[in-house]
């Protein structure tokens, strides 16, 4: 009988996992992943309740809920055989530093972009998909945005690092394309007068059936290079009362899920999940409501570059 002793990999027996329980690896340029999953954990542009730099932590200990899955339902293939995933772990930086933080998050993100891979990142407040969006930016070029959220995060007001104004900086640098983007789940205060972006409110979504809030979301992107943000407050906090600014009134999470579904077959580059905060969660929800969506993300990016 193989003993413990007898075997050279001792990984098999003890191991600090990522992602979907995915073994950590440091250094992702190195290797044949598609996909890489980046955690951010970042919350000192929160405006509301703090605690988001916890969320990609809590995010990877609810995915060993999913880690058992082969074929995901409703999925028909099995997500391992068409796409290679390597989780990097936390972003290193400057502790209070905000600077150093945007810098460092648009550089590791332009080097994994760069090099070919695609990037799954989880923050973290909603002002780490600004860097990101950067990055991105370098290599597809100007991107359509497709956004979750309770809020618009289009407010020009606020600071230089601020989770309510990265869809203000955005269009203005050209990044993305505002005519092609779209935002689902709003239901608090902004200026339609001036508004760029496409609303589909969360009582309009509520009342479309998911297929139809894809039909429009499809209608809206077109074929342009699409990045999806999701910030997990577009959510009702009766599915994920862990984050920072609850609003009543949001999406189930069985719809959010479909509407994600339905974006197989377009042009996903950049994915991200933020602003889950486990300090306020119960039994796990938010945190594995997180953990879900980005994995149905994945599911997407893999339908449309299976190998």
């Amino acid at each position: 009988m193989t003993t413990f002793a007898d075997k050279p990999d001792y990984s098999l027996y003890s191991n600090a996992f990522g992602y979907l329980r995915q073994p950590l690896d440091f250094k992702p340029l190195e290797s044949d992943a598609d996909v890489v999953v980046l955690g951010l954990p970042f919350d000192m542009a929160t405006t509301g309740r703090s605690g988001g730099r916890m969320g990609p932590g809590a995010i990877r200990q609810a995915s060993v809920n999913l880690a058992w899955e082969e074929t995901r339902w409703p999925w028909d293939f099995k997500l391992s055989d068409h796409l290679k995933m390597v989780d990097a772990g936390d972003l290193v930086y400057d502790c209070g530093d905000s600077a150093d933080f945007t810098q460092r998050v648009e550089d590791f993100a332009t080097a994994i972009v760069e090099s070919g891979k695609a990037m799954l990142s989880f923050g973290g407040d909603h002002f780490v998909t600004l860097p990101l969006l950067r990055a991105h930016y370098k290599k597809h070029g100007k991107m359509a945005l497709l956004h979750f959220d309770a809020h618009t995060d289009t407010y020009s007001q606020g600071s230089k690092y601020d989770h309510g104004t990265m869809f203000f900086h955005a269009p203005n640098e050209g990044i993305i394309d505002a005519a092609h983007s779209i935002q689902i789940g709003i239901r608090t205060e902004y200026d339609k007068s001036s508004h760029l972006f496409k609303v589909i409110d969360a009582a309009t979504a509520n009342d479309l059936t998911a297929d139809e809030i894809v039909a429009q979301i499809k209608q809206r992107v077109g074929d342009m290079p699409l990045y999806v943000t999701f910030d997990i407050d577009c959510l009702d906090p009766a599915f994920a009362p862990g984050t920072g600014t609850p609003v009543c009134g949001g999406l189930t999470s069985d719809k959010a899920m479909k509407i994600i579904r339905g974006l197989r077959g377009m042009n996903v580059v950049g994915m991200d999940v933020v602003e889950v905060a486990p300090a306020y969660d119960s039994a796990e929800i938010t945190a594995l409501a997180g953990a879900t969506l980005g994995l149905e993300m994945l599911h997407v990016w893999a339908s449309a570059n299976k190998k």
